[in-house]
């Protein structure tokens, strides 16, 4: 692990974008040697092609350098890019390469190249530990990080000046910022969106500031252990309890409408991502971010998200993959989407370079903690079904009169006869 982290890149792995050229839809030629197909996931909030263009400069760079092989691309919406890529595989027409939110299922059925078999060993050397662990089926990596985030604490500081409040470091500070912002009328004190959309990671942060997590030392489930029930106790008695959740339950509220709420100036604090800070920006909500509070302070461990690019197997294109995909790895590439993006590059040297340019400095309290922050069990296939059971369910773990041990336990039940059953 050591030694990944640490290895330099190489003089191939450097390469940056050097040409732009317009695309939409399908990217890149159908002439040449070997043509790849890529399919990837749109990230522009706006339903604009800035993630089309971001491909298409990439390709077109990328082409220049290796005339014999040509980059088909293919960006298809989040809500749909998963389904594709299943859809394709099932089909027996995999793309060469993908870049989605799994790849553990695709591991499994022995689908894909190991990142062994397609990076260089200084490339595969840079990635953040953490994210390089993630993305292991086995022991072995088969998914590599394309873009990550972390969560700290937002909150609006013009509400909280307000209020009189301060910034909490812990959860007795965060309910009593609460309370003085629900004395002033504030609607929503603190946003806790447990609904269907984000739930599994809204919770982890939670489970993680209160010394749990999903799953224990042993990399076994721990759903329901005693640290993660305390936590949800905490959230259904000193949160929405004493009514600083807002008008809509938790387990109603999706993570998109809070962080909407949020830009509009209508909420106290959440757990933030890095694309909001810039939605609030432009409604002129000035925003303050600290580390998650912990139970009892600083929490041992904050929780990341990666993204996950692959390579398949079913065409044959190793080598052309592996050179294209180092591509993708360079400073430059890796630099340019991620600070488009407003999220977190995923390789050392790029984080570094990120960590001291002013013009990302509101970055800086998330790549912090990227470097030791802890992951979703991706790498089980098992995950996808209870990361859906806990989307559908844990908001019911603080409705008034509900018992956190009892909805905890029944999740928990249901994951461990899912992975023994794989």
């Amino acid at each position: 692990m050591e030694r990944r982290r640490f290895l330099g890149l190489t003089a191939a792995a450097a390469l940056g974008l050097t040409a732009t050229v317009a695309g939409c839809g399908s990217l890149g030629g159908d002439s040449g040697d070997v043509t790849l197909r890529l399919v990837a996931a749109d990230y522009d909030l706006t339903g604009g092609d800035t993630t089309k263009k971001y491909w298409a400069d990439l390709v077109a760079a990328f082409e220049a350098k290796h005339p014999g092989v040509k980059v088909d691309v293919q960006v298809v919406s989040w809500d749909d890019v998963d389904r594709k890529v299943a859809e394709m595989v099932k089909a027996d027409e995999a793309p060469d390469i993908a870049q989605i939110g799994a790849y553990a299922d695709y591991a499994a059925a022995g689908q894909l190249y190991a990142a062994d078999d397609l990076l260089s060993i200084p490339v595969q050397a840079n990635f953040l530990g953490p994210l390089v662990a993630a993305g292991e089926y086995e022991r072995t990596q088969y998914g590599m990080p394309f873009v990550a985030s972390t969560r700290p604490l937002f909150y609006n500081k013009e509400l909280f000046e307000k209020a009189g409040a301060e910034a909490p470091t812990t959860w007795d500070e965060l309910a009593e910022a609460a309370a003085k912002l629900k004395a002033k009328g504030v609607r929503t004190p603190f946003a806790l969106p447990l609904g269907p959309e984000e739930a599994q990671a809204e919770a982890l942060m939670w489970l993680l500031s209160g010394g749990g997590g999903w799953t224990d030392a042993s990399d076994r489930y721990a759903i329901d252990s005693d640290a993660n029930v305390r936590t949800f106790e905490w959230l259904r008695k000193n949160l929405v309890g004493e009514d600083l959740t807002g008008p809509v339950a938790p387990g109603k509220l999706n993570r998109k409408a809070a962080f909407a709420a949020f830009a509009n100036g209508e909420v106290g604090m959440l757990n933030g991502h890095p694309s909001l800070l810039k939605e609030a920006a432009k409604k002129g909500v000035k925003v303050g971010q600290v580390p998650l509070p912990g139970a009892d302070g600083a929490p041992k461990t904050s929780m990341g998200v990666a993204d996950w690019i692959m390579g398949f197997k079913q065409n044959g294109h190793r080598k052309e993959i592996g050179d294209f995909l180092n591509f993708v790895f360079s400073d430059e590439n890796v630099l340019k989407f991620a600070g488009d993006n407003d999220l977190l590059p995923v390789t050392v040297t790029a984080s570094t370079r990120m960590e001291t340019d002013p013009a990302h400095a509101n970055l800086r309290v998330f790549l912090k903690v990227l470097p030791d922050a802890q992951l979703p069990p991706v790498g089980k296939t098992s995950w996808a079904r209870v990361s859906e059971d806990v989307k559908q369910n844990i908001g019911k773990a603080v409705t008034p009169g509900g018992r956190p041990a009892d909805v905890l336990g029944r999740i928990g039940r249901d994951a461990t006869a899912a992975e023994n059953a794989e």
